[in-house]
């Protein structure tokens, strides 16, 4: 073989091989793109129609949480609020220890677990309470909103029969309406819930 043939053969082999290589990168990556490309341009299909709604049933019965509760909220109303009502409310309040937080502008009470108290606060905007253990007052409140976070585990779920009590409690206390998180009248099951 000659001195000047060789590198003239390794010249047309790697000219081979890089023609080789393009039609291997043609054949596998430009079709996947074509493809990508095509699914991309292609509409969404068509969503199905929302089922009508079904009618409501009369008493529901007690089911099980399926999706999770951020924060458990209860109301009560009061039925005759005046400055008699604020009054029995601060003394309700300090006989449940409740500490007033001023920065929220709510009260706290302790219940099983102090890392989450029940928060007290008013039923109607803004929710802002005024510190009733300080005999301050703007106008009677109207009706107070309980709320408490969800355990993260079952077994710490004491605080929450404590928060139900506090609702009822208040409710016989005052004559007042206990509703629900969607402002309806709450039941035994409403109650079930929350426990669960």
């Amino acid at each position: 073989m000659d001195v000047t043939s060789l590198p003239f053969l390794l010249a047309i082999v790697s000219l081979v091989l890089g023609i080789v290589a393009a039609a291997i990168f043609v054949y596998v990556i430009i079709p996947k793109q074509r493809r990508a490309n095509a699914k991309a341009a292609m509409p969404p299909p068509p969503k199905a129609a929302p089922p009508p709604p079904s009618p409501e049933p009369e008493a529901p019965a007690p089911t099980k949480r399926t999706a999770k509760v951020k924060q458990h909220s209860l109301f009560v109303i009061f039925s005759h609020p005046d400055a008699t009502t604020d009054e029995r409310l601060a003394e309700w309040l300090r006989g449940k220890e409740a500490s007033y937080d001023a920065i929220k502008k709510v009260f706290l009470i302790n219940g099983k677990q102090p890392s989450n108290p029940v928060t007290i606060a008013n039923a109607f905007p803004p929710g802002e309470m005024p510190d009733l253990l300080r005999g301050e007052t703007d106008e009677p409140i109207r009706g107070i909103s309980l709320l408490v976070k969800p355990p993260l585990h079952k077994r710490r779920n004491q605080q929450m029969v404590v928060y139900v009590a506090l609702a009822k409690e208040l409710n016989e206390t005052f004559n007042g309406n206990l509703l629900d998180a969607n402002r309806q009248p709450a039941s035994e099951s409403t109650y079930a819930q929350i426990i669960d």
